[in-house]
Protein backbone atom coordinates (compact mmCIF):
# COMPACT_ATOMS: atom_id res chain seq x y z
CA UNK A 1 0.00 0.00 0.00
CA UNK A 2 1.47 3.21 -0.92
CA UNK A 3 1.16 5.47 2.26
CA UNK A 4 1.23 9.47 2.84
CA UNK A 5 4.35 10.48 4.39
CA UNK A 6 2.39 12.02 7.20
CA UNK A 7 3.29 9.28 9.84
CA UNK A 8 6.84 8.58 8.81
CA UNK A 9 8.04 11.82 9.12
CA UNK A 10 6.67 12.09 12.43
CA UNK A 11 7.68 8.99 13.54
CA UNK A 12 10.94 10.49 12.44
CA UNK A 13 10.22 13.88 14.05
CA UNK A 14 9.98 12.29 17.03
CA UNK A 15 12.93 9.84 17.13
CA UNK A 16 15.17 12.02 15.63
CA UNK A 17 16.31 10.42 12.62
CA UNK A 18 15.19 11.23 8.85
CA UNK A 19 13.62 9.38 6.55
CA UNK A 20 15.55 9.55 3.30
CA UNK A 21 13.69 10.69 -0.42
CA UNK A 22 15.49 8.98 -3.50
CA UNK A 23 15.09 10.48 -6.36
CA UNK A 24 13.78 7.50 -8.88
CA UNK A 25 13.86 7.91 -13.22
CA UNK A 26 12.51 4.38 -14.23
CA UNK A 27 12.21 0.87 -12.61
CA UNK A 28 15.73 -0.14 -11.81
CA UNK A 29 16.30 3.00 -9.80
CA UNK A 30 12.83 2.26 -8.17
CA UNK A 31 13.88 -1.24 -7.71
CA UNK A 32 17.43 -0.47 -6.15
CA UNK A 33 15.68 2.04 -3.46
CA UNK A 34 12.78 -0.26 -2.29
CA UNK A 35 15.54 -3.44 -2.24
CA UNK A 36 18.23 -1.75 -0.08
CA UNK A 37 15.57 -0.40 2.28
CA UNK A 38 13.85 -3.11 2.84
CA UNK A 39 16.82 -4.63 3.74
CA UNK A 40 17.61 -2.29 6.38
CA UNK A 41 14.16 -1.91 7.22
CA UNK A 42 13.92 1.97 6.84
CA UNK A 43 10.87 3.98 5.60
CA UNK A 44 11.23 4.77 2.54
CA UNK A 45 10.70 7.73 0.55
CA UNK A 46 10.62 7.34 -3.50
CA UNK A 47 10.66 11.05 -4.87
CA UNK A 48 9.81 12.09 -8.59
CA UNK A 49 10.56 15.11 -10.20
CA UNK A 50 8.00 16.61 -13.47
CA UNK A 51 10.25 15.39 -15.77
CA UNK A 52 10.13 11.76 -14.37
CA UNK A 53 6.49 12.09 -14.23
CA UNK A 54 6.25 12.60 -17.92
CA UNK A 55 8.74 10.35 -18.29
CA UNK A 56 7.12 7.13 -16.78
CA UNK A 57 3.77 7.94 -16.54
CA UNK A 58 2.21 8.77 -12.95
CA UNK A 59 -0.25 5.74 -12.62
CA UNK A 60 3.07 3.65 -14.03
CA UNK A 61 5.36 4.60 -11.38
CA UNK A 62 2.68 4.33 -8.91
CA UNK A 63 2.15 0.39 -10.01
CA UNK A 64 5.46 -0.27 -9.65
CA UNK A 65 5.77 1.51 -6.14
CA UNK A 66 2.30 -0.76 -5.16
CA UNK A 67 3.68 -3.90 -6.29
CA UNK A 68 7.12 -2.94 -4.21
CA UNK A 69 5.30 -2.14 -1.00
CA UNK A 70 3.21 -5.23 -1.44
CA UNK A 71 6.43 -7.53 -1.11
CA UNK A 72 7.70 -5.44 1.78
CA UNK A 73 6.93 -4.56 5.20
CA UNK A 74 8.58 -1.05 5.52
CA UNK A 75 6.08 1.93 4.79
CA UNK A 76 6.73 3.43 1.22
CA UNK A 77 5.55 6.63 -0.21
CA UNK A 78 5.67 8.19 -3.39
CA UNK A 79 6.66 11.93 -3.15
CA UNK A 80 6.01 14.45 -5.92
CA UNK A 81 9.28 16.39 -6.07
CA UNK A 82 9.35 20.48 -7.02
CA UNK A 83 6.42 20.88 -8.62
CA UNK A 84 4.96 23.67 -9.75
CA UNK A 85 2.05 22.91 -12.00
CA UNK A 86 -0.73 22.58 -9.55
CA UNK A 87 -2.88 20.89 -12.15
CA UNK A 88 -0.04 17.91 -12.83
CA UNK A 89 -0.34 17.88 -8.87
CA UNK A 90 -4.12 17.23 -8.75
CA UNK A 91 -3.88 14.52 -11.72
CA UNK A 92 -1.26 12.42 -9.76
CA UNK A 93 -2.93 12.69 -6.95
CA UNK A 94 -6.35 11.36 -8.91
CA UNK A 95 -3.15 8.50 -9.91
CA UNK A 96 -2.55 7.60 -6.63
CA UNK A 97 0.04 9.38 -5.34
CA UNK A 98 -0.33 10.48 -1.90
CA UNK A 99 2.49 13.21 -1.06
CA UNK A 100 3.25 16.08 -3.08
CA UNK A 101 5.39 19.34 -3.17
CA UNK A 102 4.80 21.89 -4.29
CA UNK A 103 6.98 24.65 -5.12
CA UNK A 104 6.24 28.21 -5.12
CA UNK A 105 9.72 29.52 -3.46
CA UNK A 106 10.29 31.67 -6.74
CA UNK A 107 6.78 33.76 -6.55
CA UNK A 108 6.37 36.52 -3.83
CA UNK A 109 5.63 35.40 -0.37
CA UNK A 110 1.83 36.28 -0.45
CA UNK A 111 1.44 34.50 -3.84
CA UNK A 112 3.84 31.58 -2.36
CA UNK A 113 0.95 31.58 0.61
CA UNK A 114 -1.99 31.29 -2.07
CA UNK A 115 -0.60 28.52 -4.24
CA UNK A 116 0.18 26.62 -1.29
CA UNK A 117 -3.21 26.76 -0.11
CA UNK A 118 -4.86 25.85 -3.37
CA UNK A 119 -2.58 22.42 -3.24
CA UNK A 120 -3.48 21.84 0.81
CA UNK A 121 -6.78 22.25 0.12
CA UNK A 122 -6.72 19.68 -2.99
CA UNK A 123 -4.55 17.63 -1.74
CA UNK A 124 -5.88 16.88 2.19
CA UNK A 125 -9.46 15.55 0.58
CA UNK A 126 -7.50 12.85 -0.49
CA UNK A 127 -5.21 11.89 2.71
CA UNK A 128 -2.10 13.57 0.80
CA UNK A 129 0.41 15.11 2.12
CA UNK A 130 1.80 18.78 1.29
CA UNK A 131 5.28 19.71 1.60
CA UNK A 132 6.14 23.79 0.39
CA UNK A 133 9.02 25.65 -0.28
CA UNK A 134 10.25 28.95 1.44
CA UNK A 135 13.55 30.46 0.17
CA UNK A 136 15.19 29.42 -2.78
CA UNK A 137 18.09 27.00 -3.20
CA UNK A 138 20.63 27.73 -5.62
CA UNK A 139 21.49 25.39 -8.41
CA UNK A 140 19.21 22.72 -11.07
CA UNK A 141 16.74 20.37 -9.99
CA UNK A 142 14.45 19.13 -12.91
CA UNK A 143 13.55 22.34 -15.03
CA UNK A 144 13.90 24.49 -11.58
CA UNK A 145 16.96 26.81 -12.00
CA UNK A 146 18.13 29.14 -9.40
CA UNK A 147 21.00 31.18 -9.85
CA UNK A 148 23.55 32.31 -6.90
CA UNK A 149 22.22 35.94 -6.53
CA UNK A 150 18.79 34.95 -6.55
CA UNK A 151 19.31 32.16 -3.74
CA UNK A 152 17.57 32.90 -0.37
CA UNK A 153 17.44 32.10 3.42
CA UNK A 154 14.59 30.70 4.97
CA UNK A 155 13.10 33.72 7.16
CA UNK A 156 12.48 32.07 10.87
CA UNK A 157 9.56 34.47 11.61
CA UNK A 158 7.80 34.09 7.49
CA UNK A 159 8.34 30.37 8.31
CA UNK A 160 5.85 30.82 11.12
CA UNK A 161 3.35 33.24 9.31
CA UNK A 162 3.24 30.42 5.93
CA UNK A 163 2.61 27.46 8.03
CA UNK A 164 -0.26 29.10 9.82
CA UNK A 165 -1.58 30.41 6.60
CA UNK A 166 -1.50 27.34 4.36
CA UNK A 167 -1.69 24.28 7.11
CA UNK A 168 0.96 22.81 4.45
CA UNK A 169 2.12 19.09 6.36
CA UNK A 170 6.16 19.76 5.92
CA UNK A 171 8.42 22.81 4.89
CA UNK A 172 12.12 22.15 3.11
CA UNK A 173 14.10 25.39 4.12
CA UNK A 174 16.86 26.73 2.54
CA UNK A 175 19.88 27.03 5.15
CA UNK A 176 22.95 26.86 2.20
CA UNK A 177 22.39 23.31 0.50
CA UNK A 178 22.12 23.53 -3.46
CA UNK A 179 20.38 21.65 -6.07
CA UNK A 180 23.36 19.34 -7.73
CA UNK A 181 27.05 19.78 -6.98
CA UNK A 182 28.70 22.11 -5.43
CA UNK A 183 31.25 24.37 -6.24
CA UNK A 184 32.88 24.59 -2.64
CA UNK A 185 32.40 22.77 0.40
CA UNK A 186 28.48 23.61 1.55
CA UNK A 187 28.15 26.30 4.38
CA UNK A 188 25.23 25.15 6.31
CA UNK A 189 22.99 27.98 8.53
CA UNK A 190 22.63 26.16 11.90
CA UNK A 191 21.63 29.07 13.61
CA UNK A 192 18.91 29.69 10.89
CA UNK A 193 17.78 25.89 11.76
CA UNK A 194 17.72 26.58 15.01
CA UNK A 195 15.32 29.07 15.35
CA UNK A 196 13.02 27.70 12.64
CA UNK A 197 13.04 24.90 14.50
CA UNK A 198 11.81 26.79 17.00
CA UNK A 199 9.09 28.42 15.61
CA UNK A 200 7.28 25.82 13.89
CA UNK A 201 6.27 22.38 14.68
CA UNK A 202 5.94 20.23 11.71
CA UNK A 203 8.44 18.40 9.72
CA UNK A 204 11.66 20.20 8.27
CA UNK A 205 12.89 18.80 5.11
CA UNK A 206 16.41 19.29 3.64
CA UNK A 207 16.96 19.58 -0.28
CA UNK A 208 19.88 19.64 -2.35
CA UNK A 209 21.53 17.06 0.51
CA UNK A 210 23.77 15.51 -2.33
CA UNK A 211 27.51 16.06 -2.48
CA UNK A 212 26.97 17.61 1.15
CA UNK A 213 29.53 16.38 3.84
CA UNK A 214 27.95 13.20 6.02
CA UNK A 215 29.08 15.22 9.35
CA UNK A 216 26.90 18.29 8.26
CA UNK A 217 23.70 16.42 7.42
CA UNK A 218 23.82 14.22 10.22
CA UNK A 219 23.85 17.58 12.70
CA UNK A 220 21.22 19.45 10.64
CA UNK A 221 18.94 15.72 11.38
CA UNK A 222 19.58 16.30 14.73
CA UNK A 223 18.84 20.42 14.57
CA UNK A 224 15.20 19.04 13.50
CA UNK A 225 15.35 17.86 9.93
CA UNK A 226 13.07 15.32 9.17
CA UNK A 227 13.14 14.40 5.61
CA UNK A 228 16.88 14.33 3.28
CA UNK A 229 16.77 14.65 -0.70
CA UNK A 230 19.25 12.69 -2.53
CA UNK A 231 19.00 12.89 -6.32
CA UNK A 232 22.57 14.13 -8.00
CA UNK A 233 24.53 11.35 -5.36
CA UNK A 234 22.55 8.08 -7.16
CA UNK A 235 22.99 9.63 -11.10
CA UNK A 236 26.09 9.87 -10.74
CA UNK A 237 27.35 6.32 -9.95
CA UNK A 238 24.19 4.87 -12.14
CA UNK A 239 24.82 6.33 -15.21
CA UNK A 240 28.93 5.95 -14.53
CA UNK A 241 28.81 2.46 -13.92
CA UNK A 242 26.66 1.97 -17.24
CA UNK A 243 29.43 3.86 -18.76
CA UNK A 244 32.21 1.84 -18.01
CA UNK A 245 30.29 -1.53 -18.74
CA UNK A 246 29.81 -0.24 -22.24
CA UNK A 247 32.95 0.54 -22.24
CA UNK A 248 34.67 -2.85 -21.68
CA UNK A 249 31.29 -4.23 -24.06
CA UNK A 250 31.32 -2.27 -26.95
CA UNK A 251 29.06 -4.82 -28.29
CA UNK A 252 26.35 -4.50 -25.74
CA UNK A 253 22.55 -4.54 -26.66
CA UNK A 254 20.59 -6.09 -23.80
CA UNK A 255 19.48 -3.63 -21.02
CA UNK A 256 18.91 -6.11 -18.50
CA UNK A 257 23.33 -6.72 -18.52
CA UNK A 258 23.89 -3.34 -18.74
CA UNK A 259 21.40 -1.69 -16.27
CA UNK A 260 22.83 -4.18 -13.69
CA UNK A 261 26.15 -2.48 -13.27
CA UNK A 262 24.49 0.62 -12.33
CA UNK A 263 22.05 -0.98 -9.97
CA UNK A 264 24.80 -2.29 -8.07
CA UNK A 265 26.84 1.02 -7.97
CA UNK A 266 23.44 2.97 -6.91
CA UNK A 267 23.12 0.43 -4.25
CA UNK A 268 25.81 1.13 -2.64
CA UNK A 269 25.01 5.08 -2.28
CA UNK A 270 21.52 4.35 -1.13
CA UNK A 271 22.75 2.11 1.97
CA UNK A 272 24.85 4.63 3.15
CA UNK A 273 22.17 7.23 2.51
CA UNK A 274 19.83 5.17 4.82
CA UNK A 275 22.89 5.11 7.60
CA UNK A 276 24.11 8.83 7.45
CA UNK A 277 19.74 9.68 8.07
CA UNK A 278 19.75 7.13 10.51
CA UNK A 279 16.84 5.39 9.27
CA UNK A 280 17.90 2.15 9.21
CA UNK A 281 16.15 -0.38 11.66
CA UNK A 282 13.30 1.61 12.49
CA UNK A 283 10.75 -0.71 11.12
Amino acid sequence: MILSTKQMLIDAQEKNYAVPAFNIHNMETLQVVVNVAARMKSPLIIAATPSTVEYAGAAYLVAMAQVAAAETTIPVAVHLDHFEDIGKIKQSIDAGVRSCMIDASKLPFEENIIKTKEVVKYAHRYDTTVEAELGKLVGIEDDVVVDEKNAVYTDPDNAVEFVKATKVDSLAVAIGTAHGLYKGKPKLDFIRLKAIKSKIAIPLVLHGASDVPDELVEKAIGLGICKVNIATDLKIPFSQAVKEYFINNPEANDPRKYMTPGKKAMEKVVEHKINVCKSAGRY
